[in-house]
């Protein structure tokens, strides 16, 4: 914000302080981690089982008569007790004599009669009002409150001495509670009031002011008087009591609040203030009766700086608006507020007025307010929220002839610019223009002031903003929330924004060029969109950790996915998606780059592991135990004598004795030799159908040896006869040596043909290898047989 910003609005915001001074009772915070709320709830006594550690006690708006010792006392670390609207009638003070740390305490609003003396001396903040004491409720021991900033009393009538006891108190404020103020004709009475800021007087809002006391304060700074209702008659009993309160110098800031009287009163009061040193006179909640016409005023030099008046109840429905509005119009002050008064015009000042600040919130001002106004020459800060104006083209010809105006708020009305070929005319000097909840559109761009530091555009119809916008190059400060961009906007436009609003629009997929092209970025709040978290969202997320956090408002808990669903609440800076997925080059070349590692990979493994081998025999020990599952057992159990015959060469005998037949007999296997098994007497050719018939399954040792003998090629041709007779898979070949293919005579078509259709074993010269080849023997084997024990000489 800029410093020429700065000096206006601390002008704007000095009002409302003072004010709120005068305004406000003075409040203990009640923000405490042992806080009790039994507000409201019915209580007819203080329940019972508080928490020891409690305190803030809130018992307000009950209908506890009474107060005894045992019901605070052993909330030793009291600090706040609020005990107002209740139907307490008697209280002793003593009862908190435990409550040593007790600074808050609120009788106000009860049926109280009297009250004992034996006060806490750590409170702050006693409020007694709205009672129902004959005389004030003080005594000597209210001296002894040395730290007490507020105090609330209640009197049916006033004496000169009531507040002797605690003039030596510098109190922040005393509130007075004369509802029941009884007034004794042709009597006036007197109070003196010492060291006291703020001075709060409730008058009985039924009766019209009666009160007859002269009260004088010493360094009264605020005033505050409720509930007066004014006629012809109590408007001079009311001046009169303002008289002796308004004498000194020190009372900057008057407030009239819950204020019926006539207009003709009403000028009056202004009249008799006029003059006094009265900087601030806040009057709300006025209600005007009777008629409305001119009266007779004048405007001499005067210390007012600002009137303020907030919701006039107008019961005069015909009377002359020239004399209403004069009245305002032409008052010699810098700042005047009129709000919540229904009023549809205000004249424009016949002389060049010392107006510096004008608000007329929640009235209806058409766009007829001040055009062709040219007196406001020194208007500063114009406020029109909440009216009835509808075209920028006119606000913006009302503003012509206001040379110093630097603040214009229009905002809350029905603004629309429709975009035609019409020039918009605004006075140069405008820095702060706040346009938010109208109905503008994109085409407002067109008609801005081109001197703008802060625009305020929330709350419109703005889809987009325009890129030939070249008229907001001095544009420091963007607010367009609640509007339906789908966009960041560049700054090409705006070569000095630094704060940029855009929250709660349609920006699904923002660039990630915005920070960029906006070099003086120092403070964006984009949050609460419906983000598409997609690769083109990814570019935006990665530049946004480039920037400090300190940049991004809202960051990250504004920031969630909306789409897809996987995604939806997910928080932006948890959102990641890989490289690959948002590029296809790369990806293609990743893919292809990881097929060509797999196939040199496998080729290497396939050289240096014999990985074939081992794929080869993990294939063959699936398919065996496969096939010897699949067989029944009951087929198993007929006559077999043996497990396995195996056949051989002679050369190859040494590798079935040594390596083969040790391994199955290992197993509990009972094997079939020809050397030990062939019966004597027998032929060759019975005795190796007996064997290849009463054996489970047929083991051939085949090498260039086994080739070479006729007698293995009788016993493969039998197990092969055996095979397709029976059905079975009883055939086993193991390759103890290569055999070339053209190494087979042409008369051995069988061996050709088994070795071209059956898979067979190969034995490994490896040793690390054996572990796999003995695996897939023992696979073949894998079904319990009941063997025939018959002949268990082992003959057949």
């Amino acid at each position: 914000m800029t410093k020429d910003k700065e000096s206006i609005v601390k002008s704007f915001h000095f009002i409302y302080i003072v004010t709120l001074l005068v305004g406000t009772i003075i409040q203990f915070s009640t923000e405490s981690e042992f806080a009790v709320n039994k507000s409201n709830k019915g209580l007819t006594h203080v329940p019972k089982g508080l928490p020891p550690q409690t305190e803030v006690l809130d018992l307000s708006q009950n209908y506890i008569s009474e107060l005894q010792l045992s019901d605070i006392s052993f909330l030793s670390g009291l600090k706040v007790l609020r005990l107002s609207h209740n139907r307490i009638q008697c209280l002793d003070i003593s009862i908190f004599k435990f409550n040593q740390d007790l600074e808050y305490l609120d009788l106000s609003h009860n049926q109280l009669q009297k009250i004992s003396c034996h006060l806490i001396t750590s409170l702050k903040h006693l409020d007694l009002s709205f009672n129902d004491f004959d005389a004030m409720p003080i005594c000597k021991e209210f001296g002894n409150l040395t730290q007490l900033n507020f105090l609330g009393l209640s009197a049916k009538k006033l004496q000169q001495l009531d507040l002797l006891p605690i003039a030596h108190l510098r109190l922040s404020c005393i509130l007075l509670d004369l509802e029941g103020y009884y007034v004794k004709e042709h009597e006036t009475e007197s109070l003196q009031i010492l060291n006291t800021e703020t001075l709060q007087f409730v008058f009985h809002p039924d009766n019209f002011f009666s009160v007859q006391a002269n009260i004088s304060v010493s360094s009264l700074g605020h005033l505050q008087l409720s509930n007066i209702k004014l006629n012809s008659e109590s408007c001079q009993v009311l001046i009169k009591f303002l008289a002796e309160l308004t004498r000194g110098p020190n009372l900057l800031n008057l407030t009239l609040n819950h204020v019926e009287t006539t207009w003709k009163c009403l000028v009056r009061v202004f009249q008799f203030l006029w003059p006094k040193p009265v900087e601030y006179l806040n009057i709300y909640n006025l209600t005007i009766v009777e008629s409305i016409g001119e009266e007779d005023y004048t405007y001499s030099e005067t210390s007012l700086k600002a009137l303020k008046i907030e919701h006039v109840i107008n019961k005069v429905y015909i009377f002359s608006q020239t004399a209403l509005y004069t009245v305002f119009s032409e008052m010699n002050i810098m700042m005047l507020t009129i709000s919540d008064t229904h009023l549809i015009h205000m004249l424009c000042p016949q002389a060049p007025s010392t107006f510096k600040f004008l608000n007329f919130t929640q009235n209806v001002f058409t766009d007829s307010i001040f055009q062709n106004c040219s007196t406001l020459v020194e208007l500063e800060t114009l406020i029109l929220q909440k009216n009835e104006l509808k075209d920028l083209f006119k606000v913006g010809l009302m503003t012509r002839n206001m040379p110093s105006l630097e603040i214009l708020d229009v905002s809350w009305n029905f603004l629309e610019y429709d975009g035609r070929d019409r020039n918009c005319t605004w006075v140069g000097s405008i820095v702060v223009l706040n346009l938010s909840s109208n109905i503008l559109t994109s085409s407002v761009f067109r008609c801005l002031p081109s001197r703008v530091k802060v625009l305020d555009l929330h709350s419109n119809r703005i889809t987009s903003i325009p890129e030939n916008v070249t008229s907001l190059e001095t544009l420091q400060e963007l607010n367009v929330a609640f509007n339906f961009l789908a966009q960041l906007p560049g700054c090409g436009a705006f070569s000095g924004l630094s704060v940029l609003i855009i929250d709660y629009n349609s920006i699904s997929n923002p660039s990630a060029h915005f920070f960029q092209s906006c070099q003086n970025i120092r403070s964006i709040n984009a949050g609460n969109n419906p983000f598409q978290c997609t690769c083109e969202l990814r570019e935006f997320v990665q530049s946004i950790g480039q920037v400090s956090s300190a940049v991004l408002e809202a960051w990250p808990d504004s920031y969630k996915c909306d789409y897809p669903e996987s995604y939806k609440g997910t928080l932006l800076k948890n959102f990641h998606m890989s490289p690959l997925s948002c590029n296809i080059v790369l990806l293609i070349v990743t893919i292809g780059v990881t097929g060509l590692v797999l196939a040199v990979t496998m080729t290497v493994l396939c050289i240096y592991f014999d990985l074939p081998w081992y794929l080869r025999m993990v294939c063959q020990w699936t398919q065996t135990r496969h096939r010897a599952r699949n067989i029944p057992l009951d087929k198993l159990q007929n006559t077999f004598h043996f497990h396995a015959f195996i056949s051989y060469s002679e050369p190859d005998s040494a590798w079935v004795k040594n390596e083969l037949v040790p391994c199955l007999e290992k197993e509990d296997m009972r094997i079939c030799l020809h050397e030990r098994n062939f019966v004597p007497g027998k032929s060759i050719v019975e005795n190796i159908i007996n064997c290849i018939e009463k054996s489970y399954k047929s083991i051939f040792v085949l090498s260039p040896n086994f080739v070479q003998s006729e007698w293995c090629h009788y016993e493969l041709y039998f197990a092969h006869h055996n095979l397709f007779h029976e059905g079975s898979n009883n055939l086993i070949l193991i390759l103890l040596e290569p055999i070339p293919h053209n190494g087979i005579p042409n008369k051995y078509h069988k061996l050709k043909a088994l070795m071209a259709q059956r898979t067979y074993l190969e034995w490994p010269k490896e040793k690390s290898k054996h572990g796999l080849f003995w695996a897939n023997i023992r696979a073949a084997f894998n079904v319990k047989l009941t063997l025939d024990t018959e002949n268990n000489d082992g003959t057949i």
